[in-house]
């Protein structure tokens, strides 16, 4: 995508410290996006996280759905992604998680570019 340095794949949302796959403790996988405001701006990445991604099942902490802001913009433009999905899901409950961002730590080198790795399992 267009203005998107770099991502990362980690863990993040919980208050434990150092987690792992195979410890995850009270994290989140997630994917950390670096990226220039100028080219995409913040809300078109949701945008493009809303398209691909249909968080319709409440999931255990490991996989849940979450949206992680670092201000009071970007918490109102998840806040009206998550309505938008609401409004367009077709009668079914949407579970996304919107909280501050919280410390975040990089997932083991297997996870990173996983896709690109293993993306014959995944028709990619």
């Amino acid at each position: 995508m267009d203005g998107v340095i770099r991502t990362v794949v980690g863990y993040t949302g919980g208050k434990k410290k150092d987690p792992t796959y195979r410890q995850i403790k009270d994290a989140t996988e997630s994917i950390l996006i670096e990226y220039d405001p100028d080219i995409m701006p913040y809300e078109d990445i949701l945008v493009e996280w809303s398209r691909m991604h249909s968080p319709i099942s409440k999931r255990k902490t490991q996989y849940r759905s979450a949206i992680f802001y670092a201000d009071e913009e970007q918490k109102k433009i998840a806040e009206e992604t998550v309505k938008a999905m609401k409004s367009t899901s077709r009668g079914n409950e949407i579970f996304v998680d919107i909280e501050p961002v919280s410390a975040f730590y990089r997932a083991e080198e297997y996870h990173q570019d996983f896709i690109k790795k293993k993306g014959r399992m995944f028709g990619v």
